[in-house]
């Protein structure tokens, strides 16, 4: 590079800031390497729902199971088996910013065929801390997801009470993958 190209780069860049990096999300590299697409969710409606809130005690764990997952796979989930293939951090996040960004993560997760993800939302000392206030919402809000089939507090080197596990159902893609491969088996 010439003297002059160098300054007529400098000058050109001036004005440039870097981006800042994103690291409440990460994303696990997958065994499927297709490419990821971002999806655009402020076209889709955030339906999570803010209003009045039961606080959930301290005490109490983190925990769904929608009706018709086996006990098998809750106990898996629970014991930290499955693979971990995304993740979120809401730590020290306002609640309404948790809300947008917990509705991008599963939306996005969906879009991937992910199925196991752990998001970390703290835990307070207190009922009324904030870090519990986003916990209780937590609880809430995953619930109102469809694709959500389970959640569970995490094993303690993971976050423990500050943390949790979340299975999504498979994707028609993933299910029909597993249906090939039990078509095999039985022949």
């Amino acid at each position: 590079m010439k003297p002059d190209d160098k300054s007529l780069f400098l000058d050109a860049m001036e004005d440039v800031q870097p981006l800042k990096r994103c690291t409440d999300i990460t994303w696990q590299p997958s065994r499927n390497q297709r490419t990821r697409q971002s999806i655009d969710t402020t076209q889709l409606d955030n339906f999570l729902t803010l209003g009045f809130l039961d606080v959930l005690p301290l005490a109490e764990p983190l925990t769904f199971q929608r009706e018709g997952v086996q006990q098998g796979v809750m106990d898996k989930l629970r014991t930290g088996k499955y693979p971990r293939q995304a993740s979120l951090n809401l730590l020290r996040q306002p609640v309404e910013q948790c809300r947008q960004m917990l509705f991008a993560f599963i939306q996005q997760a969906q879009q991937d065929s992910l199925r196991n993800l752990i998001i970390i939302h703290g835990k307070g000392r207190e009922d009324n801390s904030h870090a519990n206030i986003v916990r209780s919402y937590l609880a809430r809000w995953l619930t109102e997801f469809d694709a959500v089939q389970a959640v569970c507090v995490a094993l303690p080197h993971h976050g423990g009470s500050g943390a949790c596990y979340v299975a999504l159902q498979k994707s028609g893609e993933a299910k029909l993958e597993n249906r090939e491969r039990h078509a095999k088996r039985s022949r």
